[in-house]
């Protein structure tokens, strides 16, 4: 199997979990290798070399929850105020709005997770996709891999910074990444997980 990490999304708590099953752990820079950059690149070298083509299973969150957990995460209760990757204490709304503005800060670069995991012509190269609030279908899959039962602990934990997001500015945010609502609500509709890829 291949866990594909998408950032924020409880990966690094699966990862200390299975560390002792794993052949391969990508950390740094590495350990939030795009599903693209995995499909066009690292999985043709593990099938070219070795013969293999893991199952690829990643994990979204809902949109906002996702981005609510990185202006936790960046918030001047977690960081130096003076770092470029702490917002500084902005409202959440200002932190969206500056997320899908053209030229977004260092703090709000929150990324897309369309993007992430999607090739460029829209198509999801991955065999599960769960949603994150779905933990006990996550789980149950990764027990029926590997013969036991698996409960990360959780990392990377987030103060308790409030966070609420107005509806105009919810609304503008849907306008402007409705790749990632799109994607995240098929999961939902799919029941937790999302299975229409095929790999070869």
């Amino acid at each position: 199997m291949a866990f594909l990490s998408v950032p924020k999304t409880g990966s690094t708590a699966y990862e200390l979990a299975l560390r002792p099953k794993a052949d391969i752990i990508f950390t740094k820079k590495v350990k939030h290798m795009t599903v693209g950059k995995y499909h066009t690149k690292f999985a043709p070298f593990l099938r070219d070399t070795y013969d293999i083509a893991p199952e690829r299973f990643a994990v979204i969150r809902d949109p906002i929850d996702h981005a609510r957990s990185w202006y936790k995460y960046r918030s001047p209760e977690r960081m130096d105020r003076k770092s470029s990757a702490c917002h500084g204490g902005v409202s959440f709304d200002d932190y969206i709005l500056d997320a899908i503005s053209k030229k977004p800060s260092k703090a709000a670069g929150i990324g897309s997770q369309a993007s992430f995991l999607s090739l460029d012509v829209g198509e999801v190269p991955v065999d599960h996709l769960f949603a994150y609030e779905r933990q006990d279908l996550l789980q149950d899959f990764i027990e029926a891999r590997f013969g036991r039962r698996v409960e990360p602990q959780p990392q990377n934990v987030s103060p308790n910074v409030e966070a609420v997001l107005s509806p105009e500015v919810e609304a503008a945010f849907r306008a402007a990444r409705p790749a990632d609502f799109a994607l995240y609500d098929r999961v939902v509709a799919a029941g937790g997980v999302l299975q229409e890829f095929h790999s070869l």
